[in-house]
Parts: structure tokens; sequence; C-alpha cells
């Protein structure tokens, strides 16, 4: 999930550990699902799905309709085809840069939503577009993902360690995994992707976990793990939890939003 290379499948993600620690994530979005109009019998992509629990939220809501649900992990995707009814839910691995749905049952989807995925991914330019091409017209777009601001706090903490002299030789010169993008860009590049743009902010959502060790080593910090070899990891993590706070400084970016 590396968002200055490309899309999704080039990073793995431990879904055991993500499914035990994702309570804010879930929070974030059942956040979203209420903003959804449906009628119960549409179609609708979850872009990002991890391991499902909030594709299973959103069935609740679809008696009559289905769920198409995305993800770049395979690890994720083998989890969330283990937790979703297979009659009702299509779970695809695909990066989301390159995602084509055509042919599926339900394409062009009725809706598409998404959660905690977007600031993973560098180019939301081809992203919006990718996401229209898979959506009728008049086809709601509600997503939320790490905007402007986000970790503001605890960013700066990890660099430091990052370029203090344990672990330079690994992260010097790389810009990071992280895209946080503004409520006003993202709203441009919505509109120039044939979408029209209802509401897009930012909301500060700060959040502390039960677990800090298996949150960060799992949800913060596995961009960064997958870069140091095997027997440098724990030590990368003990020296980042040293020095982050203990309440993490969530702001996230969100937006309502219909296919023209």
């Amino acid at each position: 999930m590396y968002a200055m290379v490309e899309g999704l499948v080039t990073r793995e993600w431990d879904a055991g550990s993500y499914h035990r620690v994702s309570t804010p994530h879930q929070d974030w979005g059942r956040a979203v699902l209420e903003r959804l109009e449906l009628d119960g019998g549409e179609t609708v992509l979850d872009l990002g799905c991890g391991t499902g629990r909030i594709t299973r939220a959103l069935l609740e809501r679809l008696p009559d309709g289905r769920v198409i649900a995305v993800d770049g992990s395979a690890a994720m995707v083998a989890a969330a085809r283990e937790n979703l009814p297979a009659e009702r839910a299509t779970v695809v691995h695909s990066d989301l840069l390159a995602l084509d749905l055509a042919g599926l049952p339900g394409i062009p989807a009725d809706a598409a939503i998404s959660t905690a995925t977007f600031h993973w991914i560098a180019d939301h330019d081809a992203l919006f577009a990718r996401v229209r091409d898979q959506l009728r017209p008049g086809a709601q777009f509600v997503a939320q993902c790490g905007g402007a601001g986000n970790l503001a706090r605890v960013r700066p903490a990890i660099d430091r360690v990052a370029a203090g002299p344990a672990f330079a030789d690994v992260f010097a010169g790389w810009r990071g995994p992280w895209h946080y993008a503004t409520a006003e860009e993202t709203a441009a590049k919505l509109e120039r992707a044939g979408f029209e743009v209802a509401d897009c902010w930012l909301q500060p959502w700060p959040v502390t976990v039960a677990d800090p060790r298996t949150f960060y080593a799992t949800v913060i910090l596995g961009a960064h793990l997958d870069r140091l070899p095997a027997a440098r990891r724990d030590g990368f993590v003990d020296a980042v939890l040293e020095v982050v706070p203990d309440e993490l400084d969530y702001v996230r970016l969100n937006w309502v939003a219909r296919r023209r």
C-alpha cells in the first residue's frame, strides 16, 4: 500500500491483527454508512473493504441488494471472503488504480463507499476517474479517509525516529506512504472526474487505542516496517512508541458526491 508507488497491491496487510485492532476504522465506517441513501435493493461498491466488517454492516442495509467489495491486499480479501455471504457479496482483489469491474452483475453500480483507504493512494485524479467509470449516472460516492492535518503530532515523531542514526540508512530520501489532501483540492478533483459534490469537509477525530503496539505496527507503521529487515522491525516500533503521544490526532476527510 505504498501511496508513492502505485495503488493497493504493493503492500500486504496482517488481516488478523487489523481485524482485532481496527475499532476506530469501524466507527469511521459507520459514520460513512449513515450518509448513504439506500432503498435496500442497490448494488454498492466497498472500496478498500479490509476484512469486511463495514461491508457486513452495509449488507444489513441492503436486504434485496448486494455488495462488490474490493481490496488490494490478498490477506484482506481472503478474510473478507470468509466473513461475508458469497451469495450477496462479491470480493475482488484489485489495485484501485486499475479497478475495472465490467461484466460483474450490478455494474455500473448504484453507489460506492470507502473508509480509511484513499490516503494510501497518491493519484486521486486517476482514482476518482476509476471510481466514476464503475458507477451509473446519479450514483452516490460517499467516502472518508485521512485528510490534511491527520496525525500532525504523531507523524513528526515517527519522522524523527526514521531520520535518527539507527534507521536513517533505510529511510533517507523516502517521502513516506501517506497522501493527506485538503477538502478544497479533493472537491476540485471530484468535480473534474465527473462528480457533483454536495459536501466535502475535514473532521478532527482523536483516538486513544487499547493496544498501541499492535495498532502502530499494523495500521500506522506497516509501510515503514516493510522497508526494514525483519530483525530491525521490533526496534523501530519500540523507538516510535517511546516518542509518540498517547492520543492519535486523527483528522478525517469526508465527502458526499454523485456521479454526473
